[in-house]
């Protein structure tokens, strides 16, 4: 069992030690919680101090102005302790994770070595004929996941047109392979469905798909990526999805909708009220931030001091 795995449920309302990041310090009450919301911005205050949040930049959507090894410097200077990314292997392995020891900075999670991204492969995992690029990929990015200090891998299932059972079946048993491996090596694995808009013909792209499988392997080192752009798309009812899927979030990641920019700007989700339901819920570890900044990176992180947290 890995101390980080799927979430515990919460006993007398209080909320699970088992995950760290939003790490939302829950010693801090929200007396007096007053939302301030228009179209353009999301503001919280309350009579009590700011909420420390260990929210994490992703480096491949935030700072893409510089080179990938130097996102982690920049990232360390805009106030993170830590960072996700979806696909550093482009970079020889030395040279990011020198990068990253340099900016003195944590890396929570990296996508599965997906094949070639140019060409619109997204993973392997659903796909006929790909299994032993599979496994290949699924050791590939454990191997950058040690030497980085990552203890979550987002396991990417692909683009399948005309899904049928034989994808079904082949998506599970390549999960079965894969969890086998993160149980040995105390590594979290993670699957997240992704909205038909953002990548049309990706073969996870439910929640209910993603429950099904999840709860067929029922592995503690196999769990759920809720990204809340993807959730908005794919079904919205955020606040009651969060509810039903505690016990499998794995990992969070944050968007505005549509746009996927800060969640502050202009668009669909409060994210005053769904910071607050995650803490709810019992959720306490790491929030992705996965979104592209309307304009300078930094500048645009006062969306965080402005609902009520800091770094």
């Amino acid at each position: 069992m890995i101390k980080y795995g799927g979430l515990f449920k919460q006993v007398a309302h209080a909320c699970s030690p088992h995950f760290r990041c939003l790490s939302l310090q829950t010693s801090i009450k929200l007396d007096k919680i007053h939302y301030t919301t228009n179209f353009q911005s999301q503001s919280i205050t309350s009579s009590s101090s700011t909420i420390m949040a260990k929210f994490c930049a992703n480096l491949s959507f935030i700072f893409t102005d510089v080179p990938f090894v130097e996102r982690y410097a920049a990232a360390s200077r805009a106030g993170f302790k830590a960072v996700e990314s979806g696909f550093p292997y482009q970079v020889p392995i030395e040279e990011v994770t020198a990068a990253k020891k340099a900016a003195g900075i944590q890396q929570v999670l990296i996508n599965v070595y997906t094949g070639d991204v140019t060409k619109g492969e997204l993973g392997f995992a659903a796909v006929p004929g790909e299994e032993e690029n599979f496994k290949n990929s699924v050791h590939t990015t454990i191997e950058y996941a040690k030497a980085l200090g990552a203890s979550k891998i987002h396991v990417m299932s692909g683009r399948v047109t005309f899904p049928t059972a034989q994808n079904d079946t082949l998506y599970e048993s390549n999960l079965r392979y894969a969890a086998k491996i993160f149980e040995k090596e105390n590594i979290l694995g993670l699957i997240e469905p992704i909205n038909k808009y953002s990548v049309p013909g990706y073969y996870l792209n439910s929640y209910d798909k993603a429950l099904k499988v999840l709860k067929n392997i029922n592995s503690p080192n196999l769990r759920l990526m809720l990204d809340v752009f993807h959730l908005q798309h794919i079904q919205g009812n955020i606040t009651n999805t969060m509810q039903e899927l505690k016990d499998w979030i794995g990992h969070v990641q944050i968007a505005q909708v549509p746009n996927r920019n800060e969640p502050d700007t202009l668009g669909e989700i409060n994210y005053a009220h769904v910071l607050t339901a995650l803490r709810t819920v019992g959720y306490q570890d790491w929030i992705g931030l996965e979104y592209k900044p309307q304009g300078d990176p930094v500048a645009g992180l006062k969306w965080i001091t402005s609902l009520g947290y800091s770094l």
